[in-house]
Protein backbone atom coordinates (compact mmCIF):
# COMPACT_ATOMS: atom_id res chain seq x y z
CA UNK A 1 0.00 0.00 0.00
CA UNK A 2 2.68 2.56 1.02
CA UNK A 3 5.73 2.66 -1.25
CA UNK A 4 7.79 5.32 0.51
CA UNK A 5 7.79 8.62 2.34
CA UNK A 6 8.08 12.07 0.75
CA UNK A 7 9.56 14.65 3.10
CA UNK A 8 9.48 18.39 2.45
CA UNK A 9 11.93 20.97 3.80
CA UNK A 10 10.92 24.62 3.77
CA UNK A 11 13.99 26.85 3.71
CA UNK A 12 14.73 30.57 3.40
CA UNK A 13 17.74 29.66 1.25
CA UNK A 14 16.44 26.71 -0.79
CA UNK A 15 19.32 26.73 -3.30
CA UNK A 16 21.90 26.44 -0.50
CA UNK A 17 19.95 23.66 1.22
CA UNK A 18 19.56 21.84 -2.11
CA UNK A 19 23.33 22.19 -2.65
CA UNK A 20 23.93 20.60 0.76
CA UNK A 21 21.89 17.53 -0.16
CA UNK A 22 23.34 17.38 -3.69
CA UNK A 23 27.00 18.37 -3.23
CA UNK A 24 27.78 17.61 0.41
CA UNK A 25 25.70 14.48 0.96
CA UNK A 26 25.91 13.39 -2.68
CA UNK A 27 22.25 12.39 -2.94
CA UNK A 28 20.94 11.58 -6.39
CA UNK A 29 17.99 13.60 -7.63
CA UNK A 30 15.62 14.02 -10.52
CA UNK A 31 14.21 17.26 -11.91
CA UNK A 32 10.52 17.25 -11.02
CA UNK A 33 10.01 20.16 -13.39
CA UNK A 34 10.93 23.81 -13.18
CA UNK A 35 14.37 22.90 -11.79
CA UNK A 36 12.78 21.49 -8.61
CA UNK A 37 14.99 18.57 -7.59
CA UNK A 38 13.50 15.61 -5.76
CA UNK A 39 16.25 13.80 -3.84
CA UNK A 40 16.55 10.07 -3.32
CA UNK A 41 16.91 9.27 0.37
CA UNK A 42 18.55 6.34 2.09
CA UNK A 43 16.35 3.94 4.08
CA UNK A 44 14.19 5.73 6.61
CA UNK A 45 12.58 4.93 9.92
CA UNK A 46 9.74 6.63 11.76
CA UNK A 47 9.29 7.14 15.49
CA UNK A 48 6.04 8.38 16.99
CA UNK A 49 6.49 10.26 20.29
CA UNK A 50 3.88 11.65 22.69
CA UNK A 51 3.62 15.40 23.18
CA UNK A 52 1.91 17.74 25.60
CA UNK A 53 2.12 20.54 23.03
CA UNK A 54 1.22 20.87 19.37
CA UNK A 55 1.72 17.98 16.97
CA UNK A 56 4.81 18.33 14.80
CA UNK A 57 7.52 16.65 12.76
CA UNK A 58 11.31 16.54 12.84
CA UNK A 59 13.89 15.28 10.36
CA UNK A 60 17.24 13.80 11.39
CA UNK A 61 20.10 12.33 9.39
CA UNK A 62 21.27 8.94 10.70
CA UNK A 63 24.85 7.71 10.71
CA UNK A 64 26.80 4.67 11.92
CA UNK A 65 29.69 6.66 13.44
CA UNK A 66 28.95 10.26 14.36
CA UNK A 67 32.58 11.32 14.76
CA UNK A 68 33.54 9.97 11.32
CA UNK A 69 30.44 11.51 9.69
CA UNK A 70 31.07 14.85 11.40
CA UNK A 71 34.72 14.88 10.26
CA UNK A 72 33.63 14.19 6.66
CA UNK A 73 31.04 16.98 6.81
CA UNK A 74 33.54 19.44 8.32
CA UNK A 75 35.95 18.63 5.47
CA UNK A 76 33.14 19.74 3.12
CA UNK A 77 32.54 23.00 4.99
CA UNK A 78 29.63 22.00 7.22
CA UNK A 79 30.00 22.89 10.89
CA UNK A 80 28.18 21.72 13.99
CA UNK A 81 26.39 24.31 16.12
CA UNK A 82 27.75 22.70 19.29
CA UNK A 83 29.33 19.52 20.62
CA UNK A 84 28.03 15.99 20.12
CA UNK A 85 25.60 15.22 22.94
CA UNK A 86 25.39 11.73 24.39
CA UNK A 87 21.70 10.99 25.03
CA UNK A 88 19.90 7.83 26.14
CA UNK A 89 18.79 7.06 22.58
CA UNK A 90 21.92 8.13 20.67
CA UNK A 91 24.70 10.62 20.04
CA UNK A 92 23.25 13.83 18.59
CA UNK A 93 24.73 16.87 16.90
CA UNK A 94 23.11 19.81 15.12
CA UNK A 95 24.53 20.77 11.72
CA UNK A 96 24.48 24.31 10.35
CA UNK A 97 23.51 23.86 6.71
CA UNK A 98 22.85 27.59 6.29
CA UNK A 99 22.64 30.38 8.84
CA UNK A 100 18.89 29.84 9.15
CA UNK A 101 18.64 26.08 8.46
CA UNK A 102 19.98 23.58 10.97
CA UNK A 103 19.58 19.81 10.77
CA UNK A 104 20.07 17.17 13.43
CA UNK A 105 22.26 14.12 12.84
CA UNK A 106 22.54 11.20 15.21
CA UNK A 107 24.12 7.83 15.74
CA UNK A 108 21.35 5.72 17.25
CA UNK A 109 21.82 3.43 20.23
CA UNK A 110 18.52 1.72 19.44
CA UNK A 111 18.05 -1.07 16.92
CA UNK A 112 16.87 -0.04 13.49
CA UNK A 113 14.29 -1.82 11.37
CA UNK A 114 16.95 -1.76 8.62
CA UNK A 115 19.70 -3.11 10.92
CA UNK A 116 17.88 -5.14 13.61
CA UNK A 117 21.08 -6.67 15.01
Amino acid sequence: MITGVHAVIYANEPDAVRAFFRDVLGLASIDAGGTWPIFALPPAELGIHPTDGADGTELFLLCDDIEVALAELRAKGIQATGPVRDLAWGSLVELEVTESFHLGMYQPKHLSPHHPE
